[in-house]
């Protein structure tokens, strides 16, 4: 939260620290895991988590980076994703067991931390949360998107008594209309598996109803729609969130991995037209089509601190997009259809696919990385 120290997520078993500004390298772990390390969260200026292929979540403290704070075991496949609720102060993970998991921090020992089982669902991808903390968003392989509204992580799931909502797809025109269609199933490449449905009734529960309104953790289904695939399944890879919780951004790729989009969906707000139907909380405003180089691989893209610009790995390089010529803010350009993200900027310095990408939160500045290992800063010159 500082902003003081840039991590970067190795493919082996390597986390790399640099300070952003001066570009130095400060420190590498060696063996921060076992496999692969995935996913990097800060949840204060000195502690941060790391995830991990090898199953496991570690701890870190920057004071203190010779041995882990502690090594975290619940998962029983390859760790994804982390998120931190700040209210909470509950850490929330995901893998590709289908489990979405939340820990006490707070009670931390070197043993580990007390865990529970908060949600499941199968072929998971990416799991993240509203920046209030109010949602949580879930993408799947199978080209679902499921919400969770008025998000209590207190509250975990239980099997087998939550109602299958019937999926719906999100539409790009301001008539949002329900769907009979259970949406579209991926199949073909390692990252895109066969389902039937995002989930199935004994992997559901109901949560308490509050008097006079809606229930906690009420799950919305939705196949998002994506351009060019209204007859093919796509695959949910990269899942991020507008930093002022107005809009959520996807990368999605078909089921044969022959294309690849940028979409950005409109959180719609307000309770469903009949109460016997699921809402239609998403809708389609802007997207893009990507270069598609280096198929199988998940490439992460993210907004700017300020929400006005999408940096989007594209290549061997990555695009500067927005949703005009002008980076204006999301709610001054909404188009009554889906529209062309803007390009603003193309940035080439790779020798390799760009895998990810991410802005300073403080600075101007932009960083990427490859699939071969190079990590490049952008600044811009005034």
């Amino acid at each position: 939260p500082c902003r003081s120290v840039l991590t970067v997520a190795c493919e082996q078993t390597e986390v790399l620290l640099f300070d952003p500004i001066s570009s130095k390298h400060i420190k590498t772990l060696s063996e921060a895991h076992e496999d692969c390390v995935n996913n990097i969260r800060f949840l204060d200026n000195r502690l941060f988590a790391t995830c991990s292929d090898d199953t496991t979540i570690a701890l870190w403290d920057l004071r203190k980076l010779n041995t882990k704070v502690c090594t975290l075991h619940g998962h029983t496949s390859w760790v994804k994703n982390i998120e931190y609720d700040t209210n909470t102060r509950l850490l929330v993970t995901s893998g590709f067991d289908g489990n979405v998991i939340i820990w006490d921090t707070n009670r931390c020992t070197e043993d580990g931390c007390p865990h529970k089982k908060f949600f499941h669902t199968r072929f998971l991808m990416r799991m993240r949360l509203t920046p209030d903390c109010s949602k949580m968003l879930i993408s799947t392989s199978s080209g679902y998107l499921l919400i969770l509204h008025d998000l209590d992580l207190n509250k975990s799931l239980e099997v087998g008594s939550y109602p299958i909502l019937r999926a719906r797809r999100t539409t790009s025109s301001s008539d949002i209309t329900s769907s009979g269609s259970s949406g579209p199933r991926a199949v073909g490449s390692p990252c895109h598996q066969n389902d039937s449905g995002p989930l199935s009734e004994k992997h559901m529960s109901r949560s308490s109803q509050r008097e006079g309104g809606s229930p906690r953790n009420s799950l919305e289904v939705l196949t998002p729609e994506v351009p060019g695939e209204r007859d093919r399944g796509n695959c949910i890879t990269s899942l991020q969130l507008h930093p002022k919780g107005w809009a959520t951004l996807l990368r999605c790729s078909s089921n044969t991995d022959d294309q690849e989009w940028t979409c950005v969906y409109e959180f719609q707000e307000g309770a469903p037209v009949r109460p016997v139907s699921p809402r239609c909380s998403l809708r389609l405003t802007h997207c893009i089509e990507e270069a598609n180089v280096g198929r199988g691989y998940i490439k992460e893209l993210c907004f700017s601190p300020d929400g006005r610009m999408i940096s989007s790995p594209h290549g061997f390089g990555i695009r500067l997009l927005g949703f005009d010529a002008r980076c204006s803010e999301l709610v001054d350009c909404l188009p009554k259809e889906a529209s062309p993200l803007k390009e603003i900027r193309s940035l080439y310095s790779h020798n390799d696919v760009v895998l990810t990408t991410k802005f300073s939160p403080t600075h101007c500045q932009i960083a990427s990385g490859c699939l071969s290992g190079r990590v490049s800063l952008y600044q811009p010159k005034f």
